[in-house]
């Protein structure tokens, strides 16, 4: 289990101004968004509610409470907060027993940059139970640390997690390249002054100065997050 104690020393890839890189999990290295909306579809079934797939592009990315909130208030559900995001995770976490599918280009990349010594973080809005879970998949040997959507007072979209991460890296904010998939997670990175690589998964995100969109993560290697950092 990794945690978010801050790593010991820093390292950078030698010769480049890059000094981390820190990763969204659910959409962006794990191809889990769909099993999230399946969990508040079933869940809001059970309670007598039908979900709009149009609700699906205001929930992903999100924080628990704010989807929770969200869809509560949209249903109007007699449920609390709390109660619900347990029936959520819960609802998730049985639709990940098992091996879960990685994102096209995950495997490669996250091999690339360990390779090359460059610093890793993981952060996520899920809960540090989600976190554990779908760790086993992605590898946890990859990440110096994690944060959880759980364990700060501000989740994304503040900037609140990347700016934990890059400190527990020991680096700069505006020397990490974040990789994200969600306007909200693009909307936190850019917040904390990182430069962001948008991967959409669900629903597009448009260029912008100093973010990058691109298809796939087969479209990102070293070379090319280090060319962020000179942009």
């Amino acid at each position: 289990m990794t945690s978010t104690v801050p790593a010991l020393g820093t390292r950078t890839a030698e010769g480049s101004a890059l000094q981390g890189v820190l990763l969204d999990m659910d959409g962006t290295l794990v191809d889990t968004e769909g099993f999230w909306w399946d969990a508040e579809v079933a869940v809001f079934a059970s309670l007598g509610h039908a979900l709009d797939e149009a609700w699906r592009d205001v929930v992903v990315g999100g924080p628990m409470t704010r989807s929770a909130g969200f869809l509560i208030e949209a249903t109007g559900a007699d449920i609390t907060v709390p109660e619900l995001t347990v029936l959520l995770n819960d609802g998730f976490e049985e639709r990940v027993a098992g091996s879960l599918p990685l994102m096209p280009g995950a495997t490669r990349l996250l091999a690339e940059l360990g390779a090359q010594g460059v610093p890793m973080a993981l952060v996520s809005a899920s809960h540090r139970r989600i976190i554990d879970r779908v760790l086993g998949s992605i590898g946890a040997h990859h990440f110096e640390l994690t944060v959880a959507g759980d364990e700060v007072a501000r989740t994304k979209p503040h900037p609140d997690p990347y700016l934990l991460a890059a400190r527990g890296l020991g680096a700069d904010p505006a020397r990490c390249a974040v990789i994200e998939d969600t306007a909200t997670g693009v909307a936190a990175a850019e917040a904390a002054g990182c430069r962001v690589v948008a991967v959409p998964s669900v629903t597009p995100i448009p260029a912008a100065a100093g973010r990058t969109v691109v298809a796939s993560l087969e479209d990102v290697n070293l070379p090319f997050l280090q060319g962020l950092m000179t942009l």
